[in-house]
């Protein structure tokens, strides 16, 4: 048996250290450490309850968006704040723009690149990989010409930030009752424009195809069917490079999946569907958010919590850097005290897409789902901002003023593009006397817990090939972290 740590990681959000053991060629067991500890929960305690909306989307560059959401949702909860439709509409909007950059951001930036490897030399597509996906710096003409094109239409994509919230990221504009910054018809006009530059952009180049046929696709037939049709496209390329390289047999998940529902509307009905997905019986199941829980066994926080698991509600954050038996600052969440996997392959289950339903179904969930599933969520979400834009009402409030008790509690749920992230707020005397964040990330790099279940990446990760007699890290343990997208700051927040 050899042990390796595996780190720092590169392309990834934050710091990530993967130790494996490898027996044969193959990972026999890994733990996956959140190495650098940042404090924000103990940040906040002691202050008034509007600072939350300023110091938590810093906890994030990419993904401040959703965090100012789930804060803003908390307090809103708290005080018993209901947004104008106005509102919810241009939240939806802010946080759909954020989650369909990350996407493109995770396709081209952080997933497709390692395609271009020079392990891959032999394969027939690896030219064109390099062509399309390469190194945005390198010296071979025309390298990364994919890459270069989608970095610039996120770039423009982005702009649609400075009508709808001012700036990103940290944006101000998203409060407790709705959006702070009126959009005018001259605005929408705008907008939409944006919209069809970045519909062009997908249309053309990912998927060579219309976002409604994408998104239609609905079992492995019609996805063979469509990808002999749209065989130029990068969705396409993609399913070459992930067959050749059997990416559907890397990287199994927990076969639970977790999502708080994305995008609710004025009612409260979210236009992804909130639930848990059970791939072992095929069967969608309520969720009940008081049957999440922290485990601190294995993680550097105070002995004294680890007897029993905490709901975030009366979660703790005390840190013990000496603790024995600990290896990472990531606590183990579990629902119900099983592990869950959360993102966009738990939000295209729970919500019924049917091709991710019957891909999973034959294969798992796996490298390839999770990343098909972030491609099929970026043919939903642009039209849904399409349907937003026109649903706003001239002259409608955007905004309601709200007032916080002294004394309250409040939660909010969403979904980030890496899947559910919560925020659990408690309020005393007019102060924050508790606050807890669950992060996505946070479920799915999660240690191991009391019982010594690991938790999602660290059983995905056992069974991965691994050379270890040339000292070069694998390539399958890349595409499985990589899968998931981690967000490591927001992790250790």
């Amino acid at each position: 048996m050899t042990r390796r740590i595996l780190g720092p990681f590169n392309r990834v959000e934050g710091d990530l250290e993967v130790q494996v053991d490898v027996t044969d060629g193959r990972v026999t067991q890994a733990r996956v450490n959140s190495p650098m500890f940042r404090g924000f929960e103990r940040m906040l305690l002691g202050r008034a309850p509007m600072d939350a909306l300023t110091i938590v989307p810093r906890i994030c560059g990419i993904c401040s968006v959703s965090q100012s959401v789930a804060a803003a949702r908390a307090l809103a909860d708290a005080s018993g704040t209901v947004m104008p439709a106005n509102g919810v509409h241009a939240i939806n909007l802010m946080l759909a723009c954020e989650n369909l950059a990350d996407h493109l951001t995770h396709f081209y930036v952080f997933f497709m690149p390692d395609f271009t490897r020079a392990i891959y030399a032999n394969m027939p597509w690896f030219a064109e990989s390099q062509r399309r996906f390469g190194a945005l710096i390198g010296s071979t003409p025309g390298n990364g010409l994919h890459n270069r094109a989608a970095v610039a239409a996120r770039a423009r994509w982005f702009e649609l930030m400075g009508t709808l919230g001012g700036k990103w990221p940290h944006t101000g504009s998203i409060l407790p009752g709705g959006s702070a910054r009126t959009i005018e018809v001259t605005d929408r006009v705008r907008l939409l424009s944006r919209l069809r530059e970045m519909r062009t952009f997908l249309e053309t180049t990912l998927f060579g195809a219309p976002l409604e046929e994408i998104a239609a696709l609905d079992d492995a037939a019609a996805l063979a069917v469509w990808r002999r049709r749209g065989a130029d496209s990068d969705m396409a390329l993609f399913l070459n490079i992930a067959e050749d390289a059997q990416l559907s047999a890397l990287g199994q998940g927990p076969g639970r999946y977790l999502s708080y529902g994305a995008y609710a509307d004025t009612q409260n009905v979210p236009a992804l569907e909130k639930g848990i997905w059970d791939a072992r019986t095929a069967q969608k199941q309520l969720l009940d958010s008081t049957q999440i829980a922290e485990d601190t066994h294995h993680a550097w926080y105070r002995a004294e919590i680890d007897t029993m698991p905490l709901h975030p509600s009366t979660g703790l954050t005390e840190p013990d850097a000496d603790k024995p038996g600990a290896y990472s600052w990531n606590k183990a969440p579990r629902l119900a005290g099983q592990v869950v996997e959360t993102g966009a392959l738990a939000r295209q289950l729970v919500d019924g897409q049917p091709l991710v339903r019957a891909l999973v179904a034959q294969t798992g969930g796996n490298v390839q789902t999770r990343v098909l599933a972030r491609l099929i969520e970026i043919a939903r979400i642009l039209p849904l901002m399409e349907q937003w834009l026109h649903a706003l009402a001239p002259r409608e409030p955007f905004y309601v003023a709200h007032t916080l008790p002294d004394v309250a509690q409040g939660v909010g749920l969403t979904e980030a593009a890496r899947g559910s992230l919560g925020h659990w707020v408690s309020i005393d005397k007019g102060r924050i006397s508790r606050y807890q964040i669950i992060a996505p990330t946070s479920w799915n790099f999660s240690p191991r817990d009391a019982a010594g279940t690991p938790g999602a990446l660290e059983a995905a990760l056992v069974g991965a090939p691994m050379d270890t007699a040339n000292g070069q890290d694998s390539v399958a343990v890349q595409h499985i972290v990589r899968s998931f997208d981690p967000c490591m700051v927001c992790t250790v927040h």
